[in-house]
């Protein structure tokens, strides 16, 4: 009996240390892949700030609202039960989810020649679920030109709660006087991850995003 309780002590220190090293490399991954996102932010950032810091013409700021399609993954999940979805089910399994965005926008206009292009950079901070009663901060920086004629397109980085990703967008400012009434269509990708569930590893989208986002601001 001495022999067998020995036995079984060595096998759940055994068991204990597989768990410990386990929870270390997770933790490790997880550390490494923030390192490599903070530094993607602060290089786009800097790169950014380089470009309109000695080319700024115009600033412009305004509230921003609209709604947005999510595909399938882990935020529509999240969208549909909350904190009582388990990891257990697979992720995207409550399929797609519609919610609203609020938030503010910054812009800043450069590289004006006087022609009939105009280099635009914009800062978007926005909050997302409100209407469920849940709270998903989201900050996206868009690089891009405008005509002439309000016509807009941008590509830039957006970060959330799901990682970082890349939007393109595409709209119109419409003009009264002074006003500016921006309406643009956002689109971003999901990425595809790899999960576990139930001791298998399965694939899953992060879930694309289409945005239809409308606001206004004032030109001085």
């Amino acid at each position: 009996e001495k022999y067998k309780f020995i036995s079984k002590m060595y096998k759940y220190r055994n068991y204990a240390l597989h768990i410990i090293q386990n929870l270390i490399s997770l933790f490790s991954k997880k550390i490494t892949k923030l390192n490599k996102m903070k530094r993607t932010i602060l290089t786009l950032t800097l790169g950014i700030y380089i470009l309109t810091a000695n080319a700024q013409i115009e600033k412009l700021a305004g509230p921003r609202l609209g709604i947005t399609f999510i595909g399938a993954g882990p935020v529509a999940d999240f969208l549909h039960e909350g904190f009582d979805f388990s990891e257990r089910d697979k992720f995207g399994s409550t399929g797609s989810a519609f919610t609203t965005q609020y938030g503010w926008q910054w812009e800043s206009r450069f590289a004006d020649g006087g022609g009939d292009v105009v280099g635009i950079v914009e800062w978007m901070f926005l909050v997302s679920g409100m209407e469920q009663g849940k709270f998903l901060p989201s900050a996206t920086s868009i690089i891009g030109v405008r005509k002439g004629n309000g016509y807009e397109v941008g590509v830039g980085p957006n970060l959330s709660l799901s990682g970082i990703g890349m939007v393109f967008a595409v709209g119109y400012n419409f003009k009264s006087g002074n006003l500016n009434l921006p309406v643009n269509i956002a689109f971003m990708p999901g990425r595809q991850l790899t999960g576990e569930a139930d001791g298998q590893e399965y694939k899953y989208s992060s879930g694309e995003r289409i945005s239809l986002m409308i606001g206004f601001n004032m030109s001085k």
